[in-house]
């Protein structure tokens, strides 16, 4: 495998393992683990939304916004920066869904052209984009810290939410340098690796219990329980930890047990679904499930074309830097909200609805 090839399968394996788990979990977002296990007690491998199409959110659509920022500035941190936050501000006006209330308020402040546009708030919003920070720049640390640094402060200004998109970007640079291992011990590892970077004393210590949980092999009920999974990124970016370490090796089975946790399980399946492709590369996510999202605007077409443009400008080649089609884009979102809005209705029915004793 050339070196061009390798590090395009890993930086694909990230984008479309975001997709992966963000479409698979997004049914069940918000329900409980117990609501869970009784509408779905076989196997979570399929799409719910809309027939078996699988549809991404705004965990995929901003790590395909920051892709392409990091595309078009690989080498220049206010660039990429500002980038991001343009790109951002495009997106929202599209009408996306899913979008949490950091990011509303930052696009908001971005319109307005304020020049500190991130808010106080310790959502997963900057940690669900970041994993493709750390294998794009795999190779030079300082530099990834202060990537990551400059685009979770675009939407977020808490210290927990700025140390949790690092510890992602920094567990995806460590599970690509061990692309060549998939076992726990190679897991553990890379959490060995990220950890340093975490300073933030509450984020730490649930970290810790996320792989001491792991290596006593608890189940997910018991993870859920001391962890959390909500979109607290504490709860977030410890849940998924426990994901990956546990069940990493393969990705479908780490996604579904992240998913059962209840809870934010698109935004946390996202994670792992991201760090277990920057693992193992595009190889290492279900190609069924791959080819079943809607390829529209940052289906797996473009966000192959992403990480194609990332590949070339890694092996000093000059990249073709995709965009998407806005009006699709917006007509996309228009069309689906209807969807949304009766699959809600739906759910509250449902859960309205008292089991039979």
């Amino acid at each position: 495998m050339t070196k061009h090839s390798q590090i395009y399968s890993h930086l694909a394996g990230v984008l479309l393992g975001t997709a992966t788990g963000d479409a698979l979990g997004l049914f069940m977002e918000g329900l409980s683990a117990k609501t869970i296990s009784n509408w779905f007690p076989a196997a979570i491998d399929r799409y719910y939304l809309l027939g078996n199409i699988g549809f991404v959110s705004d965990d995929t659509e901003q790590a395909a916004l920051l892709a392409q920022s990091l595309a078009r500035y690989p080498n220049d941190l206010s660039g990429a920066t500002q980038a991001f936050k343009v790109a951002m501000l495009g997106w929202f006006s599209r009408l996306p869904f899913g979008v949490g209330r950091a990011t509303s308020q930052s696009c908001l402040k971005m319109l307005t052209g304020a020049k500190v546009t991130g808010i106080q708030s310790a959502g997963n919003g900057a940690a669900m984009r970041a994993a493709i920070i750390g294998v794009v720049y795999h190779n030079n640390k300082e530099y990834r810290l202060k990537v990551g640094d400059s685009i979770a402060r675009t939407t977020h200004l808490d210290q927990r939410a700025i140390e949790g998109a690092l510890f992602v970007a920094e567990m995806a640079a460590a599970a690509y340098a061990s692309r060549g291992a998939h076992d726990q011990g190679c897991r553990n590892g890379c959490f060995d690796e990220a950890i340093t970077v975490v300073k933030e004393q509450s984020l730490l210590k649930i970290l810790k219990l996320a792989r001491q949980l792991s290596d006593e092999q608890a189940t997910i009920e018991v993870a859920a329980r001391q962890l959390g999974c909500s979109g607290f990124v504490n709860h977030s970016v410890a849940l998924a930890t426990f994901s990956f370490l546990r069940w990493g090796s393969d990705t479908l089975t780490a996604l579904q047990w992240a998913i059962r946790a209840g809870g934010d399980t698109d935004s946390n399946a996202a994670i792992v679904g991201a760090w277990c492709g920057a693992l193992m590369g595009e190889k290492g996510i279900p190609s069924k499930l791959i080819d079943q999202i809607n390829d529209g605007p940052f289906g797996p077409s473009h966000l192959r074309k992403l990480a194609l443009a990332l590949a070339d400008i890694n092996c000093g080649k000059t990249p073709d830097i995709p965009g998407y089609a806005w009006p699709l884009a917006l007509g996309r979102n228009i069309v689906l909200i209807p969807l949304i809005l009766s699959h809600t209705l739906r759910r509250i029915v449902l859960l309205s609805i008292k089991p039979k004793q």
